[in-house]
């Protein structure tokens, strides 16, 4: 539609429609950005690595995850017993 022929309720109404569009907008990356939500999507997505596609865990990973805090508590006991 040209813009020399809307009349001003059509104006009024894109007007109303565009500022609706971004107050969505806005909320949603206040959303997005907000500390607690992303915290929750990053657990989700760390949970979400230990499963497989059929939901089974992947014990492969989980073995892994462990033989690194097994390696970093040694490794803590050691460097005590040395500086100790």
């Amino acid at each position: 539609m040209d813009s020399a022929t809307r009349t001003p309720d059509e104006i009024s109404t894109e007007i109303a429609e565009t500022r609706n569009r971004l107050a969505g907008s806005i909320d949603q990356l206040v959303y997005r950005t907000k500390p607690k939500t992303i915290l929750e999507r990053q657990l989700a997505a760390t949970k979400a690595s230990f499963f497989d596609a059929n939901g089974a865990l992947r014990t492969d990973k989980i073995a892994i995850v462990a033989g690194v805090v097994v390696g970093i508590v040694a490794s803590i006991v050691v460097i005590r017993k040395v500086v100790g």
